[in-house]
């Protein structure tokens, strides 16, 4: 698909070795936290204790599926992930540390035509529900920006200090990419990852300076 070609070589590596997930995103799972059920749920955890459950996305990202042209998902856990950071050229030091830190990632990739394109009231009803469950929306870049005319959103939870998780949602006229990453990162890791397995690029404001909405 050639909506996948900027996917790194390290990513398709860890692809081919591994065994990863490879699949359009599936109907409404289980709620990413223990006694939430989506819309409405209680704010997440803190105590750093809950696991981040990947293999959960909103609602809506199924039914946005059911709309794309094309759609493509993975999911990478740490032991995948520890050996492509091994692969990884000694020149971007700071990734690959930030990589060795993650527990695991999962990527979903939609496209859609200009007939059909992705319906605003569904992208909407993502960011509802990351803001219903607790997440704490960090980044917020609007549309007709320098990224091809993009909207970039990041969702984090915090741990103290840390990341415990962080989702990004990339939307632009024609396809749409959710990235969620698990593990015990600083803000600045997360930077790091961009562009790496899937993960999108995206302005560092809100996250860099330490500001969290």
């Amino acid at each position: 698909m050639a909506f996948l070609r900027p996917a790194t070589a390290l990513l398709a590596l860890a692809l081919g070795c591994g065994g990863a997930l490879a699949q359009a995103p599936q109907g409404p799972a289980a709620p990413a936290y223990p006694n939430a059920a989506p819309p409405v749920a209680a704010a997440p955890p803190t105590d750093g204790v809950a696991p981040m459950l990947l293999e959960w996305t909103p609602p809506a990202l199924a039914q946005l599926s059911a709309q794309a042209l094309a759609k493509s998902s993975f999911t990478l856990d740490r032991t995948m992930l520890s050996a492509a950071a091994g692969l990884m050229s000694d020149s971007d030091p700071d990734a690959r540390a930030a990589i060795q830190k993650l527990d695991g990632l999962s990527v979903h990739l939609l496209r859609f035509s200009d007939a059909a394109p992705a319906d605003p009231a569904l992208i909407d009803e993502i960011r509802d529900t990351y803001h219903l469950h607790g997440w704490k929306h960090a980044v917020s870049t609007g549309r007709g920006g320098a990224l091809h005319n993009s909207t970039t959103d990041v969702w984090i939870i915090m741990d103290g200090v840390n990341l415990r998780g962080a989702v990004v949602l990339v939307e632009s006229p024609k396809s749409l990419t959710l990235a969620t990453v698990a593990g015990n990162l600083s803000p600045v890791d997360l930077l790091h990852l961009r562009g790496h397995f899937g993960i999108p690029r995206f302005d560092s404001d809100g996250l860099g300076g330490g500001q969290i909405q």
